[in-house]
């Protein structure tokens, strides 16, 4: 008698946390069948009927290979390019890509909500570059304004595990979930990674592999681990 009730229960799981439940499986089923087609055959079906189970506006392009799991999550608006092994993941809170932009091969974009935090959700903006094996999570909200370019390998993770009981495994003690904002125009460098709380400002540069623990002005210039700035944004200035 138990080994059906835990099959249920394996299959439950399963549906909870690659497809949230059984439409979202009938959804993803049907984008990874049309994903398998080669060359310009398999661009021109999915320009046509990944239109059919994402929301958005107009069309967008998607190599074989990309990844799409939790595809009543995702908005998918004009003139998108998915390149291969791109790996999109829906939760609640949304994961939307303005028009325009273009997401590089290997990256991954995981909203990562398990928990049903409030604030989750990954927003990027109108015209922006995700580059080769960036990896955003959305747990605490990241919001990309538009024309952002991230270079490769960068890593945007707002979250934060509580840590201050030695006691207790960490995993037990929760987690800081502020957000990220990055703004219009800015610039990410190969290799950064920003944490969990931090808003950088328009138009501002963070260098190849910095680590940014805190907001970042406008216009400014930050390298280093941990940033720090080198050039300081106009604000700043005066």
């Amino acid at each position: 008698m138990n080994e059906p009730r835990a099959g249920a229960k394996g299959l439950g799981l399963y549906l909870r946390s690659s497809h949230y439940d059984l439409a979202g499986w009938l959804k993803d089923s049907m984008l990874a069948a049309v994903g398998l087609w080669p060359g310009l055959t398999g661009l021109g079906l999915r320009s046509f009927w990944d239109r059919l189970w994402l929301d958005g506006e107009g069309r967008f392009a998607r190599e074989t290979g990309v990844r799409i799991l939790g595809a009543g999550f995702i908005r998918i608006d004009d003139g998108v390019y998915l390149d291969r092994g791109v790996y999109l993941h829906g939760r609640p809170g949304g994961l939307s890509l303005g028009a325009g932009t273009r997401v590089m091969a290997g990256a991954k974009l995981h909203v990562f909500n398990f928990r049903e935090l409030p604030h989750a959700g990954i927003e990027v903006g109108r015209n922006c570059v995700i580059g080769f094996d960036c990896v955003v999570t959305g747990q605490g909200g990241v919001k990309i304004e538009d024309d952002v370019i991230i270079a490769p390998r960068v890593m945007i993770l707002p979250v934060d595990h509580v840590y201050g009981d030695p006691g207790r495994p960490v995993r037990e003690q929760g987690l800081n979930a502020r957000g990220i904002k990055i703004g219009r125009g800015a610039w990410i460098g190969a290799g950064a990674t920003v944490l969990d709380g931090v808003e950088i400002g328009a138009g501002a540069v963070v260098g190849a592999g910095a680590v940014v623990t805190r907001d970042v002005a406008a216009g400014a210039v930050v390298a280093g681990n941990p940033a720090a700035a080198v050039k300081p944004g106009p604000v700043e200035d005066k």
